[in-house]
């Protein structure tokens, strides 16, 4: 299950679900019962750009949960958009905020990068 339907996160992880034979349900934010959905899921994609929005009650047990979202807290610290801490216990593996997907973000951006550089310079 994919949430956030972004141009940048959600429909190009969609995509890259349904090419490896993946069901993949797509919901937003404004979702109505959100949880109904995502607690039937196996894999948890969330991009949604609000903080804490998931929270271990939504999650299936032994889920996957791929937290996308990056946010500021008032106090300043980075958060997801999932509650890591309700969700750590029920998920059966996390990505944590900060520190999960976004070295493999940034990684990915300068290979991208230097690729485009190369097809230019030649």
């Amino acid at each position: 299950m994919v949430i956030g339907r972004s141009n940048i996160v959600g429909k190009p992880m969609a995509a890259m679900l349904l090419q490896k034979n993946a069901t993949v349900t797509i919901c937003t934010s404004k979702t109505v019962d959100l949880a109904k959905f995502t607690r039937d899921a196996d894999i948890l994609v969330v991009a949604t750009g609000k903080a804490k929005m998931i929270t271990g009650d939504m999650i299936k047990p032994g889920a996957a949960v791929i937290d996308v979202g990056i946010n500021r807290m008032d106090n300043g610290k980075l958060c997801g958009d999932v509650d890591f801490d309700s969700a750590k216990e029920v998920a059966g593996c996390i990505t944590p905020v900060p520190g999960g997907v976004g070295p493999m973000t940034i990684t990915m951006l300068v290979a991208n990068t230097v690729q485009a550089a190369e097809r230019t310079a030649k």
